[in-house]
């Protein structure tokens, strides 16, 4: 056996961050009130996250890419079978992945626009009509409990991998390092520095559209006439 640098410190900060922003998120909007701010705080982040997430894996070392672990349906097959030989996501976890991206993505992205008709609106609750609102709101409550399901999936699975299968899935998240038999497995390459500022540069672009960045200011209000 060796050990070998598979998952880089980008993307392992993206995972926990992510975590914690998604715990925030859903603690947030069950106690209500004020902290419905926390709330949208919590999603503009997770908004951010995954914009940097997308973007690292495009440009980002050889692990966290996606043209690395997105699976076709040979791959699919073969892991069944119990054929498939490989580092980072195994197929099934690869999907895993995106359906998590896409679904916490589309949870965030409307939220921007979703509104309790009560105290809060969304930062883009301007950019759509009312009846917009009130639709878009509802596919951002209805989406919750998809994404407690998924959640649940997703823990039970790296304890079910660790445990039972003896693949530790939960500490190469933290060292950022596995160990693999020495005939298989390299070392991950690229994700440097530039690879970081341009995935950081898109997140930031995203953080500053989802916070109203491209909205026209809110006329101001009407003079005070004193009647």
């Amino acid at each position: 056996m060796k050990s070998i640098s598979l998952w880089d410190l980008p993307t392992r900060l993206f995972h926990w961050l992510l975590v914690i922003a998604v715990t925030g998120a859903l603690v947030s909007v069950s106690l209500g009130g004020t902290w419905m701010l926390w709330h949208e705080r919590f999603g503009i982040a997770i908004v951010g996250l995954i914009s940097f997430r997308l973007a690292w894996g495009i440009v980002g070392s050889t692990y966290a890419r996606f043209s690395q672990f997105v699976p076709g349906p040979f791959s699919i097959a073969a892991y069944l079978k119990g054929e498939w030989q490989g580092l980072g996501h195994n197929p099934l976890g690869a999907l895993s992945v995106l359906a998590m991206l896409g679904l916490l993505g589309f949870q965030a992205v409307t939220g921007l626009f979703a509104t309790d008709a009560i105290a809060f609106n969304g930062p883009l609750y301007r950019a759509v009509s009312s009846g917009w609102n009130d639709t878009i709101t509802s596919w951002h409550k209805l989406t919750e409990w998809f994404i407690y399901g998924l959640i649940g999936l997703h823990i039970v699975s790296a304890f079910f991998y660790t445990l039972v299968k003896k693949d530790n899935l939960i500490t190469p998240m933290i060292s950022g390092r596995k160990k693999v038999s020495k005939e298989h497995g390299e070392e991950r390459t690229g994700g440097g520095l530039i690879a970081l500022i341009i995935a950081l540069a898109v997140a930031a672009f995203a953080v500053w559209v989802a916070t109203g960045g491209l909205l026209s200011p809110p006329p101001p209000p009407p003079p005070d006439l004193g009647w």
